[in-house]
């Protein structure tokens, strides 16, 4: 398990991505990067709609320039990666 996050994509510039839901409402995020929790991947995107909120979604790395992202369903999936996640975070405070 890796307990550090690492940065996705361009190094000199934010890399930002457009979040669209189904009621039609679009969101941009900050990618603040992968980690890995019981050995699957996960993105971390922070919303640029001045909450401090984080969404955490599975990863999952198509090509260099392409990747999915996956909806975390069950609720001790998502618990366990918010964990790895929290605790990526203090360590880093």
């Amino acid at each position: 398990m890796s307990d550090e996050i690492k940065n996705v994509g361009i190094e000199e510039e934010e890399d930002i991505i457009t979040l669209e839901f189904d009621d039609d409402t679009a969101v941009d995020c900050t990618i603040m990067g992968t980690f890995e929790a019981n050995g699957k991947e996960y993105i971390a995107l922070e919303p640029q709609d001045g909450t401090e909120d984080v969404y955490i979604y599975g990863y999952k790395e198509l090509s260099d320039d392409e990747f999915e992202l996956i909806d975390l369903l069950d609720d001790e999936e998502f618990d366990a990666a918010a964990a790895v996640f929290d605790e990526i975070m203090a360590e880093e405070e």
